[in-house]
C-alpha cells in the first residue's frame, strides 16, 4: 500500500486507524516516523516519505514517534493474508527464527537460499531479515525497559542483542533516547519484579468480537493445559527456551495480555503466537466489507461484526487434537486430549491456576501405545499416522509452511479426509480462506439462512467469499446456541 501515495496521504491526514501497521509515514523534517493515526497535526504532504516497515523507516535514518509509539501498532495483515515466500518470510521472522537460527535457518526453512529471500524482502518490505529481526528486538527491548525492573543488562540479552554495547545503540538509534531514559519516561505504574512475569497490551484494528474467539478457545479447552479462570483465557505456553502460562482477557480497546516465562528470550515469540491465536493482524473491515456483499450473510455481519478465527499456538499440537475430534462431541475430544497430556505431557507450576501440563510433542508420542486409547481402530491409526509424520518431519505445519504442500502433505496420510484438512489449515495454518463445507453445522447454518446446503452447492456459491470464506465460517457457526459461540461468563 505504500506506493499509493494518495491513499496514505487520506489515510494519515484522516488519522484512520485502520491502516496502522499497514504501512508507515515518515517526516524528513523532524526524521521520525509514525503510524497514520498520529495524533499530532499531520505534516507537509512534501515532506511525506510512506514506508512498508518499520524496519525500513529505521534504515533510512528515521527514528520512532514518542507520542503514536508505531512500532507497537498492529502487525500488517498482508502476512496472515498471503502465502507467498515474502509472507512465510515474514511470519518466521516475526516467530523469532533469525534470532535464534540466522538467516541460513530462515533460508532452510523456506527451502530458498539466503541470497534470494534477502532480495525478494528488500524489495517488497525495504529491508531485509536482519533488519526486520533488529527492529523486531529493539520493540521486545522497550517492553521489557517499560514494563520490568530488570537490569538493562538482563533486558539486553532476553531481547536478543549480542552485546550491551548493540543494546544501548539500537535503543537510542531507533527512540532517540538511551534505555534508562526510555523507563524515566514510561508510564508510572508496578513494574513486574518477578523475572518473567509481565503485563501488556496487544492492539487490534477495531471492531473485534469476541464472543466466538474466547467462546471458542474456552470450550474446547483441554484439561490441564488450558482453562477459563476470573475473566480470561489461560494456557500454558511451549517455546524455545523454555515455557511459559498466558492469560489473555479482551478489553474494549485491546487484549490484555499476562505472561509468565521460563525464559525472558521467549517474549516475541510468545507475544506472536498469542497474536496469532487471536487473530489480532486481522483487517475486519476489509473481512466484513466482503461478506456483506452477500445478502444471506449481511444480517449476521451486521449483528456482530468483527469475528475473528480462534487458531492456535502451535500448529502440531492443533493437528493431533484434529483427530483425536474426528467424530466426536467437543466434550469427548476434550476428555481424549486431557488423558494424553496427563499420560505424556510434561508437568510445570501454575501458582493459583489449574493449569498442570504442557502439551506434548511429536516427539514425546513416538512412543504412545495405540492400545492405550479408548477410540475405534482406525481413529487410533490416523492418530499414530499424523505423530509419525510430524515427528520424522514428513508433514511440515510450522508458521513458515507451504499451506498448499502441507495441504497435499495431510491428504496423503491414512484417514485424514477434507474436513480434518481445511480445520488443520484454518487453525493451525492460518489460512484465510480455509473452507469445511461437509461440516454438519455448517450445512445446518447455510439451510437455516436459503443457502446452498450440499457441500457441493456450498462450495461453489462460497467463491463469492473469497479469500475469506474462514471468516465466513465463523459467522455461520454464530447461528447456532454452541457455548463455542458464547463469551464464559464465569
Amino acid at each position: 500500500m505504500h506506493t499509493d501515495t494518495e491513499r496514505c496521504l487520506r489515510a494519515v491526514q484522516s488519522k484512520d486507524a485502520r491502516f496502522d501497521g499497514w504501512f508507515y509515514t515518515a517526516v524528513l523534517t523532524t526524521r521520525i516516523y509514525c503510524r497514520p493515526s498520529c495524533p499530532v497535526v499531520p505534516p507537509k504532504p512534501e515532506n511525506m516519505r510512506f514506508y512498508p516497515s518499520a524496519a525500513a523507516a529505521q534504515q533510512a535514518g528515521f527514528r520512532a514517534c514518542k507520542r503514536c509509539r508505531p512500532d507497537a501498532s498492529p502487525g500488517s495483515p498482508e502476512w496472515n493474508e498471503r502465502a507467498d515466500l515474502v509472507a512465510r518470510a515474514m511470519r518466521l521472522i516475526v516467530d523469532g527464527i533469525v534470532d535464534r537460527e540466522g538467516v541460513p535457518g530462515l533460508a532452510a526453512r523456506l527451502g530458498y537460499s539466503t541470497r534470494q529471500i534477502e532480495r525478494q524482502l528488500l524489495a517488497e518490505l525495504g529491508a531485509g531479515p536482519l533488519a526486520l529481526a533488529r527492529a523486531q528486538r529493539a520493540q521486545t527491548a522497550r517492553l521489557l525497559v517499560e514494563t520490568t525492573a530488570l537490569p538493562m543488562a538482563d533486558v539486553a540479552f532476553a531481547a536478543g542483542f549480542a552485546s550491551i554495547r548493540t543494546f544501548n545503540e539500537t535503543v537510542r538509534e531507533v527512540f532517540a533516547l538511551s534505555p534508562t531514559e526510555l523507563r524515566q519516561r514510561a508510564r508510572p505504574g508496578p513494574r513486574a519484579a518477578v523475572p518473567g512475569s509481565l503485563a501488556l497490551r496487544l492492539p487490534f484494528r477495531r471492531p473485534l468480537n469476541p464472543d466466538n474467539l474466547f467462546g471458542h478457545l474456552a470450550a474446547t479447552a483441554v484439561p490441564g493445559v488450558e482453562e477459563w479462570r476470573d475473566g480470561a483465557y489461560r494456557r500454558t505456553l511451549s517455546l524455545p527456551y523454555g515455557h511459559g502460562i498466558v492469560a489473555l482477557s479482551p478489553r474494549p480497546d485491546h487484549i490484555d495480555c499476562r505472561l509468565s516465562l521460563t525464559d525472558l528470550r521467549d517474549l516475541a515469540g510468545a507475544i506472536a503466537r498469542c497474536r496469532r491465536m487471536l487473530d489480532l493482524d486481522a483487517d475486519p473491515e476489509a473481512v466484513d466489507g466482503l461478506l456483506r456483499e452477500d445478502p444471506l450473510l449481511t444480517p449476521l455481519v451486521d449483528k456482530a461484526p468483527g469475528r475473528r478465527v480462534p487458531r492456535t499456538v502451535d500448529a502440531e499440537e492443533f493437528a493431533v487434537r484434529a483427530v483425536l475430534g474426528q467424530q466426536v462431541s467437543t466434550a469427548a475430544a476434550r476428555t481424549h486430549a486431557g488423558r494424553l497430556v496427563r499420560a505424556h505431557g510434561e508437568r510445570v507450576d501454575d501458582p493459583g491456576g489449574g493449569l498442570s501440563h504442557l502439551f506434548p510433542p511429536a516427539t514425546a508420542l513416538a512412543g504412545l501405545d495405540p492400545e492405550s486409547l479408548a477410540m475405534p481402530r482406525t481413529r487410533r491409526a490416523t492418530l499414530t499416522g499424523v505423530i509419525a509424520a510430524l515427528g520424522s518431519g514428513a508433514l511440515q505445519l510450522g508458521v513458515g509452511s507451504d499451506r498448499d504442500e502441507a495441504r497435499a502433505q495431510l491428504t496423503a496420510l491414512p484417514g485424514i479426509g477434507p474436513w480434518t484438512v481445511e480445520c488443520i489449515a484454518m487453525r493451525a495454518l492460518g489460512d484465510p480462506d480455509a473452507f469445511t463445507p461437509t461440516d454438519l453445522g455448517l450445512r445446518r447454518a447455510a439451510a437455516g439462512l436459503g443457502l446452498p446446503h450440499t457441500p457441493a452447492a456450498l462450495t461453489r456459491h462460497s467463491a463469492h467469499w473469497c479469500p475469506w470464506r474462514a471468516y465466513a465460517v465463523q459467522y455461520l457457526w454464530a447461528t447456532d446456541d454452541h457455548p463455542i459461540n458464547h463469551l464464559p461468563t464465569n
